[in-house]
Order: C-alpha cells, then structure tokens, then sequence
C-alpha cells in the first residue's frame, strides 16, 4: 500500500541517500523548484547523500553545466549518475559497433566525448545510415515531431540488423508547459517495427550500478535498504527503484499530474486508480517534492 506524505522530512531519517530524479521533480527544463530544493539541502545537512541520477542523454559534466546555469545551488546534490554516461559506456566498448548513424540534436554531440572509465575505448565514427554498424539515439531530430517520421529509415535499418542505443529510455518530458518527445519513444518505436533497442537509463540496472559507484568514489558504503529512489516517471524512476530493491517516493504531480488529480497532493482515489492501472506500487507518494 502506498503511502502519502506531505514532505520528504517525514520519512527521511530512514535513508542516508537519495537516487533522485532531476526533470519533474527537481526542476521543470526552466528553472529550479524552490521547494524541492529546499528538501535536498535539509537532506544532505541531516548527513544525507543525494546522487542526481537522471535520464538526460549526455555525459555528467554537461549536466553540471545546465544546472549551474539554471541556478540549482551545489549545495543541493552531491554527485550526478546519467543514462548518457552509462549509455556512452557500452557504446565505447562497441555494443553497436564502430560506425554509428547518429539521431539527436547538435547540442548532444558531446555523448561521443572520450570517457575516462573506459580502457580501450573503440574509435567510434558517425556515418549515414547505410554505412552503419548501429544507431545511437540521444533524442528526436526534432523533440515536437511525432516519432513516426522516423519509419523509413528504422525500416531500413531493420533490414540491416541494425541495433539501437537509447540513450534516454524516457518517453516524453515536460519543458515549462510544453511537451517533448524523448529517446525512449524512438526506441519503442523501432522495437515495436522488430528492430533491437538497448537501454541503460533507468528502469534499467546499468544506471543504477552507475549510481552506486558514484557513491563509492565518494566513500559512502550505503546498503540498498538506505536508500531511496524518488521521481515522477512510473514506468522509469519508481519502476526502476522496484526493480533494484530499493524503497521509491512517487512525485506525482510531474508527468502524471493529470492522471492523478494532483493539485498541492494527489486525489487518493485517483492515485490508486493510476497506480493499479500501472501494476507498480511505489513506498511513497507525494504531490511535490518539498
């Protein structure tokens, strides 16, 4: 059964760290949440440790980047995880070869920067489709086309035996008010046309064994049962905390405000509604992080 709670102060003297959610939960794509961020640093000055452990299709330190820019004090997190840098992992040690077609936006040209994790690293080199080994996608050409537009060349490389990295399983993501498709959706898309998609982002284990290596390098030995996973992607944040054995607190009002009915919290008996309509059952559930 899950439990709803007004704040993370309620519960959080049972964990020494937090695998936390960024988009939806600690920010909007736009500019920090206040009240969010005054949880975290609450949590880390009661002796928590909070990981950033996030979906975003690029290497940590760009992510750095984009928070400092987005103004989310440093004194809100301790160590960044991310689907890109555990996706670019496998990608250097050539899970789709060495020649790789390229889907996603210039910014994101920094997923094939060298990875100092990674021994012997394959020289990997963009090439259009037809040459490939193998796709990687960090994203949609364009994030308000629908994925669909994307049939003929996953056709074609369907044909070749092509597989997909995604480097993002994440579906869509909320920008301020507006809506953007993410990775997954081109990954879904290509398995449902028969082709093979590979995932490392949550709620796939890779990341998460990213995350607990970022814990050791900072000498934290925490057992699972002392941490907690929070975010507002069912099917990735809470599904993906399930899935490792580790207690999740359900940000409902992110992606799943509508279907919830959060307002400050979420209706209950929509929330219940929601959460057996997706067969998985958060710890916890809360409107906002605060």
């Amino acid at each position: 059964m899950t439990q709803i709670i007004r704040s993370l102060a309620e519960i959080s003297d049972r964990y020494d760290a937090l695998f936390c959610d960024l988009w939806g939960c600690v920010h909007n794509g736009i500019e920090p949440f206040a009240e969010a961020v005054a949880a975290l640093q609450a949590f880390r000055a009661a002796g928590g440790t909070v990981v950033l452990l996030t979906n975003a299709p690029r290497p940590r330190a760009s992510v750095q980047r984009q928070l400092e820019k987005m103004g989310l004090p440093q004194d809100s997190w301790d160590v960044i995880a991310t689907s890109g840098d555990s996706a670019r992992a496998a990608m250097l040690r050539g899970a789709v070869g060495q020649k790789v077609y390229f889907i996603g936006e210039d910014h994101d040209q920094s997923f094939f920067s060298p990875m100092d994790m990674v021994a012997d690293a394959m020289d990997i080199q963009q090439v259009p489709l037809n040459e490939a080994d193998g796709i990687v996608c960090t994203g949609p050409f364009d994030s308000h086309a629908d994925p669909s537009v994307m049939r003929p060349q996953f056709l074609l490389a369907k044909t070749k035996g092509l597989k997909l990295l995604c480097a993002n399983p994440d579906i869509v993501v909320d920008r301020g008010e507006s809506r953007e498709w993410c990775a997954g959706a081109l990954a879904a898309l290509y398995t449902e046309m028969g082709g093979e998609s590979l995932y490392f982002g949550k709620p796939h284990p890779p990341v998460y064994d990213l995350a607990r290596r970022r814990l050791a390098q900072l000498g934290k030995d925490i057992s699972d049962d002392r941490i907690l996973a929070v975010g507002d992607g069912i099917f990735t944040d809470v599904q993906g905390g399930i899935g490792e054995n580790i207690d999740t607190l359900f940000i409902s009002g992110g992606l799943a405000k509508e279907d919830t009915g959060t307002t400050d919290q979420p209706d209950p008996a929509k929330l219940d509604a929601f959460l057996q309509a997706s067969g998985t059952h958060p710890s916890y559930a809360i409107g906002y992080l605060r």
